[in-house]
C-alpha cells in the first residue's frame, strides 16, 4: 500500500441504539456515534478523545466490526470491510487487533501467559510448527519486556503493568498492521502509565504500527499520537495535529478540555485561567438541537440554538465544528495563563 494513501477511512459512520422510554415504552435513539469521518494513514498515531460517553469505544468497535453500523463505511486498504465475505474478515482481523482498557479482565484467568499468546496461532493456522511457536512467543515477550521465565505464569500472578504488557504481546502476535488501544493505560499507576507509553512509542518504530489511541486524558494522548480527533455526544467536533490543536485549540470545548489539564510547574498552575463548563452532558438519547455543545458554551450564539455546524477548515489542515470562529478572545495554552 502506499504512504500517500489511508490505511483506514470512516465515512459517514453513525451507530443508534434502539431504546424504549417513557411510561408506555415509545422508541427512542441513542446516537452513540453520529456521523463521524477520518482518515488514518500507515504508520501514524491517530487519538479520538473525549468524556465518558462521547461514544469513543463505540467508534472503535465499529472500526473493528464487532458492531454494524447504523449508517456509513470503513474502509480498510479500500476494502468496505461490511461488504465482505465472513472469511475475508477473518482474514481482515489479523491486521486489526486490539489492546483493552482493563489488563486483568481481557487475559483469560485460566490460561498461561504461553497458552494466551498461543491463541491467535491456532485460530489463525500460523506457527504450526511448536519449537517455531515458541520461539515466537519468546520474542514477543522480549519486546514487551516479560521474561521468557514467566511462560507458565497465569494473569493472576502479574502486577497491572505485566498484564498489560502480556496483552501488547497477544496483540503483536499475527504482525497486525493496525492496532486500537481504547484506554490501554488509564487502569495503571501513572508511574507504570509512563514505561507502557515509551513500549507503545517503541513498538511502533519496530514494527511499523499504525494506532487509534482512544483516550480522556490529553497528556497521555500528546506523548504519543500525531493527530487528535475531539468528540462529543457522538460527534467530531475539531481534528487537527497534536501540536497545533494543543497550542491553538479552534473549538470551546476542546478549550475547556486543555484548560483541565494539570501543569507540573506549580506557579504556572496557580496562574492559570481555569475554562468551566456549566451543566452536565446532555443525554445522547436527548441531544440539544443545533450545536449540541451551546448549552455550556460562553461563545454561543442565537443561531448556534437552531444550526448544526459542519466540520469545516478553520486553518490548514485544522478542523473544527464552530461557527463561532474566531474566538472572541485568544485561547492557546499560553493564553489560559494570567500575564
Amino acid at each position: 500500500m502506499s504512504a500517500t494513501e489511508p490505511l483506514l477511512e470512516v465515512r459517514g459512520l453513525k451507530k443508534h441504539f434502539l431504546v424504549r422510554k417513557g411510561l408506555f415504552g415509545e422508541k427512542g435513539a441513542v446516537k452513540a456515534v453520529d456521523g463521524v469521518s477520518f482518515s488514518v494513514m500507515p504508520q501514524e498515531s491517530f487519538a479520538v478523545v473525549g468524556e465518558s460517553g462521547c461514544g469513543k469505544t463505540t467508534l472503535g468497535r465499529l472500526i473493528l466490526a464487532l458492531e454494524k453500523p447504523t449508517e456509513g463505511e470503513v474502509f480498510f486498504e479500500g476494502k468496505n470491510i461490511y461488504d465482505i465475505r465472513r472469511s475475508e474478515l477473518r482474514s481482515l482481523r489479523r491486521d486489526i487487533q486490539v489492546i483493552f482498557q482493563d489488563p486483568f479482565s481481557s487475559l483469560n484467568p485460566r490460561m498461561t501467559v504461553e497458552q494466551i499468546i498461543t491463541e491467535p496461532f491456532i485460530i489463525h493456522g500460523v506457527y504450526k510448527d511448536q519449537a517455531e511457536r515458541k520461539n515466537r512467543i519468546k520474542e514477543l515477550l522480549d519486546c514487551c519486556g516479560i521474561s521468557q521465565n514467566h511462560l507458565s505464569r497465569h494473569p493472576h500472578e502479574f502486577s497491572g503493568g505485566q498484564r498489560q504488557r502480556v496483552g501488547i504481546a497477544r496483540a503483536l502476535a499475527l504482525n497486525p498492521k493496525l492496532i486500537i488501544a481504547d484506554e490501554p493505560v488509564s487502569a495503571l499507576d501513572v508511574s507504570i502509565q509512563a514505561q507502557i507509553l515509551n513500549l507503545l512509542k517503541d513498538l511502533q518504530k519496530e514494527f511499523r504500527l499504525t494506532y487509534i489511541f482512544i483516550s480522556h486524558d490529553f497528556s497521555v494522548v500528546r506523548h504519543l499520537c500525531n493527530r487528535i480527533a475531539v468528540m462529543y455526544l457522538g460527534k467530531i467536533v475539531e481534528l487537527a495535529g497534536s501540536e497545533a490543536l494543543f497550542n491553538d485549540p479552534q473549538h470551546p470545548y476542546t478549550e475547556a478540555l486543555l484548560s483541565a489539564v494539570p501543569v507540573p510547574d506549580p506557579d504556572i498552575e496557580k496562574r492559570r485561567k481555569r475554562v468551566l463548563l456549566s451543566g452536565d452532558v446532555p443525554s445522547p438519547l436527548n441531544p440539544p438541537s443545533g450545536c449540541h455543545f451551546h448549552p455550556r458554551c460562553r461563545y454561543a450564539l442565537e443561531s448556534c440554538k437552531t444550526l448544526p455546524p459542519a466540520l469545516t477548515e478553520a486553518k490548514p489542515a485544522h478542523w473544527a465544528a464552530c461557527p463561532v470562529l474566531p474566538f472572541k478572545e485568544k485561547h492557546s495554552l499560553a493564553a489560559l495563563i494570567e500575564q
